[in-house]
């Protein structure tokens, strides 16, 4: 299963000549499936263990595997926290883990969620205690109503449009050029209530390495 490109609508509102959209539209797509039964093979689970321990059925995961249907961030979320293995490694190619990692434009590896789209930055990277990514949110997208709290400190730096940020119920307004630092422990959310897409570097740094930041600030549920 081939993760789907960002949605024509958030292409064609970031769209001209001299747009960083370009880079984003030729990222790579991820085949989840594959990596999602290379990780299950890595563990020694059959399938049916993995729909016994994620709660999910036996035909969705081979549907998923076998490239036949698309998982929503919710049923990866499952499939992470039964495999104790963060969101990210389904969207991680088959390579080895490096102490440098450069990565051009177009050889990002991006994943879609209800929202928007992600493209990691840090793929390769050993260990995993800082999580980059450059986060394109479309209009009017938010975390939901629940706060997020995690481990360790978040950083985001907008990048085009306007982001909003609430932290312990105090509103933080970021446009281009503006960022933001502060302990991921203090309840959190984000959204862009601006009628036009977003995009913006997002640096999750847990202090914690079974922490999943990942998943809260990108679960639809």
């Amino acid at each position: 299963m081939v993760i789907k490109k960002a949605s024509s609508d958030v292409q064609n509102s970031l769209a001209g000549e001299s747009s960083p959209a370009r880079a984003i539209e030729s990222a790579q797509d991820i085949n989840v499936g594959k990596s999602l039964r290379k990780l299950r093979d890595e563990r020694g689970l059959t399938i049916r263990a993995l729909a016994s321990q994620s709660g999910l059925a036996v035909n969705t995961l081979s549907l998923i595997e076998n490239g036949k249907t698309s998982p929503s961030v919710s049923t990866l979320q499952h499939l992470a926290l039964a495999m104790d293995v963060p969101i990210t490694a389904f969207f991680e190619a088959e390579r080895p883990e490096q102490k440098v990692i450069h990565l051009s434009a177009q050889s990002r590896q991006r994943a879609t969620f209800e929202s928007g789209f992600m493209e990691d930055l840090g793929t390769g990277a050993r260990g995993r205690r800082i999580e980059p990514f450059v986060v394109t949110l479309e209009a009017h997208a938010s975390s939901g109503d629940l706060p997020i709290v995690h481990t360790g400190h978040e950083f985001v730096f907008c990048l085009e449009g306007h982001l909003t940020y609430e932290i312990e119920g105090m509103e933080y307004v970021l446009e281009a050029g503006d960022s933001l630092l502060f302990e991921a422990h203090l309840p959190h959310r984000w959204m862009n209530e601006a009628y036009s897409p977003s995009r913006s570097l997002l640096v999750l740094c847990p202090s914690d390495e079974r922490d999943r930041p990942t998943e809260r600030h990108f679960n639809p549920e």
